[in-house]
């Protein structure tokens, strides 16, 4: 997110916006130099200034629980429109039932606070509704976060090697630990010659170095840990295997088809913008089946699954891009 708040930002100023970002904690990197930010732990902490600064027209916010009190306490101290981004990803199987009830109440009594939700996807608009209620439908719009397609190295060698790059938060619903499984079931794995890369940190990568000595399956999964140049590192490999347990926009998919990486993701979760077409630029499998990744996994390596450049199939990625997603924003204020 971090080039799109800088050129949003840029956008609004050029246009006679000003904006105040507020963030758990100041950032000094690239452009945020630019930008008027304020450090801001807490809910609260952004209400206590609400009531210093009140001439908001507009109050957008990124990655907050929505329909909760704090929407209804910033609508008593503030006039502004109020925008709420939906980025959450919902579990594989659904919330607990008590948890369902508890967000169509939170639904009821909220919802008529926030003027916009905006949904990353159309699956995520569709979650919306089935989490708060019916009568959001008419206020959500959809609008696909957006990447700089220059900065990404295309594929131009499609001559097999075997390797395998995986990108991904080093969490439990990344399904990691389901890759993991399905090699460990190829029989003959000792006998091909492949690797997995895998690009990320978080809390999980203890469980997963657990698994993979288990298995002893240490000479096929290298962690890399997180870099900075990973838009020039997907042109080195053969597929991105992806495969989570659930998505709200799932950016690494979309960075791989930029790339012309073919893609291994799951059915609905890894595959939530609907961008790969079997046997076109990836191959699908149902969330947490690894016989399905297995059988996938060993037509690669034995070269019954080929496929070569796909740019002429991914040609519909423009609706992606980091200019796009700016302008479709802007347009929620003016």
């Amino acid at each position: 997110m971090d080039y799109f708040f800088w050129d949003f930002d840029k956008k609004c100023k050029e246009n006679g916006f000003e904006v105040d970002w507020f963030f758990p904690n100041q950032c000094n990197h690239g452009e945020y130099s630019k930008l008027t930010i304020y450090e801001c732990q807490t809910e609260n902490n952004f209400l206590s200034f609400c009531k210093l600064k009140t001439e908001y027209s507009h109050i957008i916010t990124h990655f907050v629980e929505l329909c909760t009190p704090f929407f209804y306490k910033v609508k008593q101290l503030t006039d502004a429109k109020v925008i709420a981004v939906d980025h959450n990803p919902r579990p594989l199987y659904g919330y607990p039932f008590k948890k369902r009830i508890n967000k169509r109440l939170k639904g009821i009594l909220f919802s008529r606070y926030i003027d916009v939700f905006v949904a990353v996807s159309e699956s995520t608009k569709k979650e919306l509704v089935r989490d708060f209620g019916y009568h959001l439908r008419d206020k959500i719009e959809i609008i696909s976060n957006g990447l700089d397609f220059a900065k990404y190295t295309k594929k131009q060698n499609f001559s097999t090697s075997n390797k395998f790059i995986v990108v991904s938060h080093l969490r439990k619903e990344k399904g990691i630990q389901d890759l993991i499984l399905a090699v460990n079931e190829m029989e003959e794995r000792n006998s091909l010659d492949f690797s997995f890369d895998i690009y990320g940190k978080g809390y999980y990568k203890e469980e997963l170095e657990e698994m993979i000595e288990k298995f002893s399956l240490q000479k096929f999964f290298n962690f890399k840990g997180s870099v900075s140049n990973l838009n020039q590192i997907y042109s080195h490999y053969d597929f991105l295997v992806h495969p989570s347990h659930g998505e709200t926009f799932c950016y690494v998919v979309l960075e791989s088809l930029i790339c012309n990486l073919p893609v291994v993701t799951t059915l609905k979760e890894g595959n939530v913008l609907g961008l790969i077409k079997e046997n076109e630029n990836g191959f699908l499998f149902q969330a947490t089946k690894t016989d399905q990744l297995k059988r996938i996994l060993k037509n690669i390596l034995n070269q019954k699954y080929i496929l070569d450049n796909n740019s002429d199939i991914n040609d519909n990625l423009h609706a992606f891009s980091l200019s796009q997603m700016v302008d479709n924003y802007f347009e929620l204020i003016i």
